[in-house]
């Protein structure tokens, strides 16, 4: 009696009800915040400052290249390789609010002549520009991403997954503890 009485309540106790609805509310946005992507590849989980590090390390990562982060989410690794490899870098993100805050984020730190934020599914972008892509997205997408790489990805490109790998392909580099795998188009 008393949840639907808090739920539906008098005038009384209109206020404390106005603030479970709120939290309601508010936990739902971020759920749906969360996982609303995952059918377009993978639900988003932010990828560590370390990690992504390393995996711009593993590539040799310099002012040469051309980073496509693919499900760029908040724009960590496309910033990261302008800002400490001098990378040109272009993220691509579905979720519109995600790609707001990498374009934000990017702007805030100077990099627009470096960094690029597309809107949109990765699987319609042309990757021929890359000379190194990053993804951490789900098995599925890896194994759906594979033709498009083999057949837009010049001989000599980089490729590093985190978690997930692509079948039937040997990777060149390993990072056992920070769980990545680097490929090189042949």
């Amino acid at each position: 009696m008393e949840i639907v009485f808090m739920l539906f309540p008098d005038s009384d106790d209109r206020l404390a009800s106005a603030w479970i609805w709120a939290i309601i509310i508010s936990v739902l946005a971020f759920g749906i915040f969360m996982i609303w992507s995952a059918p377009l590849g993978a639900g988003w989980e932010p990828t560590s400052r370390k990690r992504v590090r390393r995996m711009l390390e593993m590539t040799g990562a310099c002012s040469a290249d051309i980073v496509y982060d693919l499900g760029s989410g908040d724009g960590r690794i496309v910033v990261e390789a302008a800002r400490t490899f001098h990378a040109k870098a272009v993220g691509v993100e579905a979720d519109p609010i995600r790609v707001l805050i990498s374009r934000l984020a990017v702007s805030v730190l100077h990099l627009r002549d470096l960094v690029r934020i597309i809107w949109g599914n990765f699987f319609n972008v042309d990757l021929r520009e890359a000379t190194i892509v990053t993804v951490f997205l789900s098995q599925g997408t890896n194994r759906r991403l594979e033709s498009k790489l083999l057949a837009e990805l010049r001989p000599g490109t980089r490729v590093v997954s985190h978690v997930w790998t692509f079948d039937g392909w040997t990777p060149v580099a390993r990072d056992v503890d920070q769980n990545l795998s680097m490929y090189v188009i042949r």
